[in-house]
């Protein structure tokens, strides 16, 4: 085991008083592998502004404005992480979701929301089987 020692020893990091912190499932369960990177920069303001329970008020203009983000990008970035399952958004509003374990999908195997599988269908694809 290499023995880690900090580089900067003056600037080591402390849980601050306010409540923020990343999940490090977003890396070894690999969440983050399915985020562009429009999309890994609006969670990573989320998990930092949010409350206790994920919850953030930001408004689009704000983030925007604090992420030099379009408003058509913002947009594609919030669908990107509602369909990776990171986070719910009902305007105003955006909870930051706990980490499920993360199933990826074939973009074929892909069903529209509307269209609800069976819990069999589902356990076949977590399996690996073909339906």
């Amino acid at each position: 085991m290499i023995a880690k020692h900090p580089i900067c020893r003056d600037r080591v990091r402390h849980v601050p008083r306010q409540f923020s912190w990343v999940d490090h499932r977003l890396v070894r369960d690999r969440h983050i592998e399915s985020l562009t990177h429009p999309a890994a920069a609006l969670y990573l303001f989320l998990l930092t502004v949010a409350d206790y329970q994920g919850l953030s008020f930001y408004s689009d203009p704000a983030i925007m404005a604090r992420l030099s983000m379009e408003a058509p990008t913002l947009g594609e970035a919030r669908c990107n992480l509602i369909e990776t399952g990171l986070i719910a958004f009902h305007a105003p509003l955006y909870q930051v979701l706990s980490l499920e374990p993360h199933i990826n999908f074939p973009s074929s195997s892909r069903v529209a929301m509307d269209q609800p599988l069976h819990i069999g269908q589902i356990l076949k694809k977590i399996m690996g089987e073909t339906s």
